[in-house]
């Protein structure tokens, strides 16, 4: 597995930390399919918009999120990088996890040939059926 520096795990917490909350997930829904204002994201949820600001700002100290003004409104733009490196990061381990189960299907399939050549019932047992 890749080694991690400190500010970087630090920021991969704040990362997974964001996405814990489910309204933030439904944030990032929104805005990996377009940018969006507060109102606009109010919209769907059953909160307050002040809520949404603060789910936004959480977002946006994870740096998943960044914010930019055009005249009065204010747009979110969801930053995919943090995403990335979440999903590589969670990647290395399922790796980890796909290798280990290879490994013990290659033990438990060794364990059973083993079986089958020192045990001469299991063979008249295959050929009854």
């Amino acid at each position: 597995m890749k080694g991690l520096s400190m500010v970087a795990t630090d920021q991969l917490s704040a990362v997974f930390a964001a996405l814990a909350d489910p309204t933030r997930r439904a944030i990032i829904a929104t805005l990996a399919t377009r940018d969006a204002t507060v109102t606009e994201l109010t919209a769907p949820l059953s909160i307050s918009m002040p809520a949404v600001s603060r789910h936004l700002k959480v977002l946006e100290r994870a740096a998943l999120i960044s914010r930019s003004r055009s005249g009065k409104w204010r747009a979110s733009h969801l930053e995919a990088a943090p995403l990335r490196e979440a999903a590589d990061w969670i990647e290395d381990y399922r790796r980890l996890w796909d290798s280990s189960l290879t490994r013990l299907d290659v033990h438990l399939a060794a364990m059973q040939a083993a079986e089958r050549a020192t045990d001469p019932a299991s063979d008249d047992d295959q050929e009854r059926e």
